[in-house]
Formats: structure tokens, C-alpha cells, sequence
């Protein structure tokens, strides 16, 4: 081989074994440590970055409300809801307190502690945080739960032999815990149900129906696993009676749910379900597509009912009737919230764009094809995706999701 040729040889054998080279992932590990302390009312929390590479800059974005007494010396920048932290060397680490008790509307709380037990979301008291660094360096992160003594911490992820929970959040660089939480003195049961690891926990001295909840959720969650075949393997929902907020409220892996509510409603509904499938989603809607994201949680709520045998088909229509008649009081659907009126409109008209769907493709889609679309990619849903989707779907267009009629300013 001429001298040239095996000069270029040797060239292009670099550039790949560079270009490799670079590619290699580089690992660092975070733990976020939370102290529990009842007295205080706060979680005593700590993040502690490890590795021969750490990132360039983290921006918490916090509540300024909440997320108070921020240390780390001068690698801390804060600006009104932002802390800037720049780590420094091989080992960094911040501290700060995090406000647990917070009131949702008419003075319910969806975080609280007390003296026995904790209820709160991690991604609340671990604020999102965004992350400057190379492209091939990746974190490895853990959570530790310090409280009082006797007490147990649950999360939806697993803990190792020291009582550390492994987080995981695939595709995500810098990893953060998420999800609803429960400490204190509580008791859970536990199932494995067509695959998922669920566990129903709940304060110990309060009335909660764990083993019903369970026995509703074997014979419903497999129906609603055929639809969003990528749900979670583990799965908490974490149950609390007064002062707690009064219905279902979705995490990553995970649910709140208040102790008095039915698990099917006298409407035909499940608040249970409908949470389940904002948790099997993972979608939320822009300035106008919330009716999308609530009107699908509760239109696969009753499906799921329908298709698991819950109910029949005459009670099936029958509550599709009633959602139609209260929908009339709000006949806009592009609205910023969806209120209960609203979500009912948005569940009949799903149900329209479901039979539309079957009716042009000859039965070969339906909405259950958009909807694991939609979950496959999860993050934001406007209503031109949702359009294309389902159009792509039935082959034709759907005049019930022409914009006029979304408005209520006319019939399809």
C-alpha cells in the first residue's frame, strides 16, 4: 500500500477511536439527603455531588415560599427564583430547607406533615434543576430519608440494603427524584398486578381501604395496561384522610388519594382511574389543550370500567349522558383549565373521535392508537399534535376537532 493510502488509513483509525472515545459515558453521583423534622415543619435537605467530572452549572428553580436557607458558600449565585450552583473540584454540596405544609384551594393540603407521618411530592422539595455539562457525562442518583425514630419512608423506587432508594429516570442525565412520598408511622400493602410492583400505603391509625384498592386495581389495571403498555413497573399510591385534598392527584410513578373517595363514583367514574392514567400518560396540555389531557384520563377511566366488566353497557352510556348534559354549561373547550364541566364535554367528544376513528379505518385504529402515541412520547400535547394523530389514524379528517366546534360555535 502506497505511503499515502496507509497515511489515511491511520488518519481515519484515529478520528473513529476519538470519536469513540468521546462517546464513552462518564459517570458522577448525586445523593440528595432530607431530614424529616415534625418540630420544624421543614425537610432539612442536602444535594452532594461526587465524581472525577461534575457539571459546569445546576439551576434549581425554586419557590422562593418554600425553599428557603440556601448553603454552599460562593458556589451559590441566588436571584430571585433561581440558585445558581457552580460546582467546584471533585466533591460539592449545597444545603437548604424546604417548607413541607402547603394548602391547595378551601385550605386542603397536598403536603403535610405531623407529629406521626409525612405526605409530599419529591419533586417538590427537590425543585426541577437544569444542568450545564458535557454531553457523554451522566449522573448516577440516590435519595436518603432521614425522620424520627420507628419511622419508614416509601417512594416509587426501590431501596438497596441500607434503606437508600436507586433512583431511576432512563434517557435523563441529571437524574432527580419524583414522585409522591410517605414517612412516619404508616402502614402498605403490596401486589404484583400484571407485572407492576403496586403498594397502597397510608397513615396507620387512619381508616383506609388498602386491601380493597388492591382487589379493584387486579382486575382494572391489566385492562388499562393493554392500552398504555408502558406503564410504570412500580407503581405507590399514597392514601390520607382530612386535611388532605379531597381528590386524586398524579405523580410520576405514583398518586395521591384522598381516604373517602369511592372507588367508582355514583356517575360511573373512578377518581383512581382517572389519576392512573395521568400517571400511564405522562402528558400535559399548552394554554388550550388541558380538556386533551383531563378528557382522556377520564374517558379511559370509564372505558377501563367498561372493558374490565366494572360496569355495564347501559350504565356505560348512561354516564356518558350525564357527562354530555353537564358539558353544556361549558361549551369552550380551548380554555387554560379544564374545570369539571369542561372535562365532561371533553370525554363525550373523545368518545366521537373514538367511534369516528374506528368508522373510517374500518376498524383497524382507534383512539387507544393515539393515546399510546401520546404516551410513547409524553411531555407537552397541543391540539394540532392530538389533530394529527388521530387524523393519521382514521385516514380522514375528524370535524370534531376542527377548531369552531372545539369553541362551541358549532355542530360537526
Amino acid at each position: 500500500m502506497p505511503f499515502f493510502l496507509r497515511l489515511v488509513a491511520l488518519l481515519a483509525a484515529l478520528v473513529f477511536a476519538t470519536g469513540a472515545l468521546a462517546a464513552d459515558p462518564e459517570y458522577y453521583d448525586i445523593l440528595y439527603k432530607a431530614r424529616l423534622n415534625p418540630e420544624s415543619g421543614v425537610a432539612e435537605v442536602s444535594i452532594t455531588l461526587k465524581g472525577r467530572e461534575l457539571p459546569h452549572e445546576l439551576t434549581l428553580h425554586i419557590d422562593e415560599d418554600r425553599h428557603l436557607n440556601f448553603e454552599g458558600g460562593k458556589d451559590l449565585e441566588s436571584t430571585g427564583n433561581k440558585v445558581v450552583w457552580h460546582p467546584k473540584g471533585k466533591t460539592s454540596s449545597i444545603r437548604y430547607d424546604f417548607v413541607i405544609d402547603e394548602k391547595k384551594s378551601k385550605g386542603r393540603y397536598d403536603s403535610r406533615i405531623t407529629d406521626k407521618w409525612a405526605i409530599l411530592r419529591s419533586d417538590k422539595m427537590i425543585p426541577p434543576i437544569s444542568a450545564r455539562a458535557p454531553k457523554n457525562l451522566h449522573s448516577r442518583a440516590t435519595l436518603k430519608i432521614e425522620a424520627p425514630d420507628k419511622w419508614n419512608a416509601l417512594t416509587p423506587y426501590a431501596k438497596d440494603d441500607k434503606g437508600i432508594f436507586q433512583l431511576k429516570d432512563p434517557g435523563r442525565r441529571f437524574i432527580r427524584p419524583k414522585g409522591w412520598m410517605i414517612a412516619g408511622h404508616i402502614g402498605s400493602r403490596q401486589d404484583i398486578i400484571d407485572g407492576t410492583d403496586v403498594v397502597i400505603s397510608a397513615p396507620r391509625d387512619e381508616n383506609i381501604r388498602r386491601q380493597d384498592t388492591l382487589a379493584f386495581l387486579s382486575w382494572t389495571l391489566p385492562e388499562l395496561k393493554k392500552v398504555f403498555p408502558q406503564f410504570p413497573q412500580k407503581l405507590l399510591i399514597v392514601m390520607a384522610g382530612d386535611p388532605m385534598w379531597r381528590g386524586g392527584l398524579s405523580g410520576t410513578r405514583s398518586l395521591f388519594m384522598h381516604a373517602d373517595r369511592p372507588l367508582i363514583s355514583g356517575n360511573r367514574t373512578s377518581s383512581l382511574l382517572h389519576e392512573l392514567v395521568h400517571v400511564a400518560t405522562g402528558i400535559r396540555g399548552d394554554k388550550e389543550s388541558d380538556w386533551i389531557v383531563e378528557g382522556l384520563a377520564e374517558y379511559y377511566s370509564l372505558e377501563t370500567l367498561r372493558r374490565s366488566g366494572g360496569i355495564s353497557e347501559r350504565r356505560y352510556h348512561e354516564a356518558l349522558e350525564d357527562l354530555a348534559n353537564w358539558g353544556t354549561k361549558s361549551p369552550n373547550l380551548l380554555v387554560k383549565r379544564s374545570s369539571g364541566p369542561v372535562t365532561a364535554r371533553a370525554t363525550v367528544v373523545l368518545h366521537e373521535i373514538d367511534k369516528s376513528i374506528q368508522k373510517s379505518s374500518n376498524g383497524k385504529s382507534s383512539l387507544d392508537d393515539v393515546v399510546k402515541a401520546l404516551a410513547s412520547e409524553r411531555g407537552e400535547v397541543t391540539l394540532e399534535k392530538f389533530r394529527a394523530l388521530a387524523e393519521k389514524e382514521a385516514g380522514a379528517p375528524l370535524l370534531q376537532l376542527e377548531r369552531t366546534f372545539l369553541e362551541g360555535k358549532k355542530k360537526p
